[in-house]
């Protein structure tokens, strides 16, 4: 994979467009760094800036950013609802692809260490690049504010990791580090009352509420301590405001963690909560960007909620938890704008996205790919949406209750392979593209010769790896075929009988691809592996398919009686 990391780093300016602009401008001046999302908050007075790209390059456009609102930002008259620490309030590395936690963290400290040396600027490493116990909460290193900095840098135990132990009036300090995908989440309330939203937001946060005792006062631990009573999720960060440019309060909410905690169980929580109060929850927003699994858990859960089957497509799971969500209440929710591995997609010719006629004129042309393999995926994709669609006409319907569970599961996994298909058929033209680029590689002096071999092996074991992977997914979804053919709708059996055709179809396609790679590949055990495992998948889905096909032939036979 590519290694990317993600960066979120949040200015204290969400007012003045032109600083603004002038940051953002510095993270795009970098080659290789693509800014992903900018978000300015006026009541807050923040920005939150996303951007994406290879390591080196996403550190030095954050430096670049660091220093631009260093000149920028002027801490000593800044006024903001959101708590902050400085000019760059906080700046944290997100692994992406390809790199590590440990990577990011490293990222971090080479960041920070250029920061205070260079600029001058107090320097606190937090989460995974923390350096020290009572430093990974961003929020106790946050603790006092940009105003409490004097006499926090003068305590020993808050000397800062990188940068001078003194105050800079002007920048503050900055908050680095390295930790999973962040999703900043707002959910909004039918009242103007921060107090509420405050309620809500202890209740619903990981670090609670401080218990007080019958009359009020702080309970506290034999240390002076006070208790704290716990809130109900785990990697949940939340506090309310009220926010004058919206009318209405808000509960913040940082989920750290969605996969411990998701977005869709605080939403709920918090609607749960607002009716107890006497209010309502109209909607949320989301700040920055939210990776697709998290919007697809929640179109998924907001099926299931409603008794309808989630194993529908991708759009429809995202179209379903905008609105279930309220996600456009304030605003319109642009999807490609807003779901990270939407934005981080630049391919314009993704077969997945053009019109059927297009992708067949094209399979048509003298144009050498697509070709057999991408055709091969094709009829996978086609065969797990068959599959899918036998699964969802099942699911719900009246007869078939006992089957429902399995149904539903047979109609998400079809989903999530027919989605694979259709990027193994593009992935399969990128193969065959990059064997075309090997071969015309230049071969005149020795030096050459051995980078095109090199290349070319490499090139060939991909073209063969992408139709073996269309092998292993067809003889995942050949299971599925069989699933809803024997146990889904009567009435759709003959789509089940066709899924397993084209499935059998797209196995044997991409077997023929997988045997035309391998007599140029040099590499004897690859070869040797790679036949023995096509070689038996193909046996296998064959048989799968034969037996299914079988039992379709029975049950329209039996129909074809019946019927007469």
């Amino acid at each position: 994979m590519t290694p990317l990391v993600e960066c979120v780093p949040n200015f204290s300016e969400g007012r003045d467009q032109s600083k603004i602009q002038r940051i953002a401008g510095a993270v795009g001046s970098v080659e290789g760094v693509s800014l992903l999302d900018v978000d300015p908050g006026l009541d807050t007075n923040r920005t939150v800036m996303t951007f994406a790209g290879p390591p080196e390059a996403a550190l030095e456009a954050g430096f670049r950013a660091i220093a631009r609102a260093a000149e920028l930002i002027d801490m000593s008259v800044h006024r903001g609802a959101h708590p902050r620490i400085g000019a760059t309030d906080v700046f944290p590395f997100v692994p992406l692809s390809g790199v590590s936690m440990e990577d990011c963290a490293e990222l971090a400290r080479r960041l920070g260490k250029r920061v205070g040396d260079e600029l001058g600027i107090p320097v606190f490493l937090y989460e995974a690049a923390a350096s020290r116990p009572g430093r990974g909460n961003l929020a106790d290193i946050r603790q006092g504010e940009y105003e409490g900095l004097p006499e926090k840098l003068a305590r020993p135990e808050w000397t800062p990791d990188f940068g001078p132990a003194r105050f800079n009036s002007k920048a503050g300090a900055t908050v680095i580090g390295a930790r999973p995908f962040l999703i900043a989440y707002n959910v909004n309330l039918n009242t103007r009352s921060a107090r509420m939203a405050n309620e809500i937001a202890a209740s619903i946060r990981e670090k609670g509420r401080i218990k007080r005792d019958a009359d009020g006062n702080i309970a506290a631990d034999a240390d002076g301590e006070p208790l704290r009573i716990p809130g109900k999720f785990e990697a949940v960060k939340s506090v309310g405001w009220y926010m004058e440019s919206y009318g209405r309060a808000q509960v913040s909410i940082n989920l750290t963690d969605h996969h411990k905690t998701p977005l869709h169980l605080v939403f709920r929580e918090c609607c749960r909560l607002a009716e107890n109060l006497g209010a309502r929850v109209t909607g949320s927003e989301l700040v920055g960007l939210i990776p697709l699994d998290a919007m697809l858990e929640a179109g998924r859960y907001f099926l299931r909620l409603q008794g309808r089957t989630p194993g529908v497509p991708e759009p429809e799971l995202v179209h379903t938890a905008v609105l279930s969500l309220g996600l456009a209440e304030l605003g319109p929710f642009d999807a490609n704008q807003k779901i990270i591995e939407y934005r981080m997609n630049t391919s314009q010719n993704r077969f997945s996205e053009m019109p059927l006629k297009s992708f067949i004129d094209l399979v048509s042309s003298d144009a050498p790919a697509p070709g057999g393999g991408s055709v091969s995926a094709l009829c996978g994709a086609a065969g797990s949406a068959l599959a899918s669609m036998v699964a969802a006409l099942t699911h719900g319907k009246k007869g078939y209750e006992t089957v429902f569970p399995e149904m539903e599961a047979a109609g998400v996994q079809s989903q999530q392979l027919k989605d694979g298909f259709l990027e193994d058929a593009l992935r399969d033209t990128e193969a065959f593209n990059r064997v075309m680029e090997a071969v015309r590689l230049p071969k005149k002096t020795d030096e050459e010769k051995k980078a095109r071999c090199a290349a070319l092996e490499r090139a060939r074991k991909e073209a063969a790896l992408v139709p073996l992977e269309v092998m292993r997914r067809a003889g995942r979804a050949i299971d599925l075929a069989a699933s809803v053919a024997e146990k889904g709708n009567r009435n759709s059996v003959s789509d089940a009988g066709v899924a397993a055709s084209a499935l059998r179809a797209a196995a044997e396609g991409a077997y023929f691809n997988v045997r035309i790679n391998l007599p140029a590949i040099t590499d004897e055990n690859f070869k040797k592996t790679v036949r023995t495992e096509s070689d038996m998948l193909l046996n296998e889905i064959r048989s799968a398919a034969d037996k299914t096909v079988e039992s379709v032939l029975k049950a329209l036979d039996q129909a074809e009686k019946k019927g007469g």
